[in-house]
């Protein structure tokens, strides 16, 4: 009787060569990801590796991308979570997002300059989940500037806080900086309370704007005027 050969799926080699380039920029850095050798590590041929992620980078996206997602898989929910606080939500996505830099600084580096012809799609991803973040506390009337605007300078600092602690040896790195940076940023971005009456317009303006995609009775031009008027008064304030 002749054995048949099981013929691996296209979802099955295309997790081995994720895998393997993974294990290849851990174990070897950015300079032993190289084509050939993920397809020597992952046993397939070159051109596989093409038909299935287009070129380097593509691959370097899935990388990430399963990297990123394994790292976060490792967290507990509670953790995510943070008890439905937003603040304190905020606070665990920054956290992650700066240990898994540093726990990941060949990786973090390529999607660093991987950034420089578009956010990756991992890096989009991570943008997302931080708008979440930033939505939930403007609706909560905690914000004092706009959410763009929060959503911008939470992202940049965070970012610039993983490069900047790469840039040094471990053992020199301050460990209390990330915590000091998150607290400027939220120094700047937070109101004092949730908003009522009484508390500063800008908080009251930014809390509105996440309720006018959901006002009744308006159409979608009303809403896009009422928005557009909510964003004017907040770029002059």
């Amino acid at each position: 009787m002749v054995a048949v050969r099981e013929v691996p799926s296209r979802d099955d080699v295309r997790a081995g060569v994720v895998d393997a380039a993974a294990r290849l920029l851990r174990d070897e850095g950015a300079d032993g990801v190289t084509t050939r050798a993920v397809a020597q590590a992952a046993g397939v041929q070159a051109p596989t590796i093409y038909r299935l992620f287009g070129d380097k980078d593509g691959l370097l996206d899935a990388v990430a991308e399963h990297v990123m997602a394994s790292y976060v898989a490792s967290k507990t929910a509670s953790a995510q979570d943070a008890g439905g606080d937003p603040v304190e939500g905020l606070r665990s996505g920054w956290r992650t997002h700066v240990d898994f830099g540093l726990a990941n600084p060949e990786l973090y580096g390529l999607m660093a300059a991987r950034a420089r012809s578009g956010p990756s799609p991992a890096t989009a991803a991570g943008i997302e989940v931080l708008r979440t973040r930033v939505r939930r506390l403007a609706a909560a009337g905690l914000l004092r500037v706009d959410e763009q605007r929060a959503l911008m300078m939470v992202h940049a600092a965070g970012h610039g806080t993983v490069l900047a602690l790469l840039a040094q040896p471990e053992q020199d790195r301050d460990p209390a900086l990330s915590e000091a940076m998150l607290d400027a940023v939220l120094g700047s971005v937070l109101a004092d309370a949730p908003a009522a009456p009484g508390t500063s317009t800008t908080a009251i303006a930014v809390t509105f704007a996440t309720a006018v995609p959901d006002l009744p009775g308006l159409t979608a031009a009303e809403r896009a005027l009422m928005t557009e008027w909510i964003d004017r008064a907040l770029r002059t304030a």
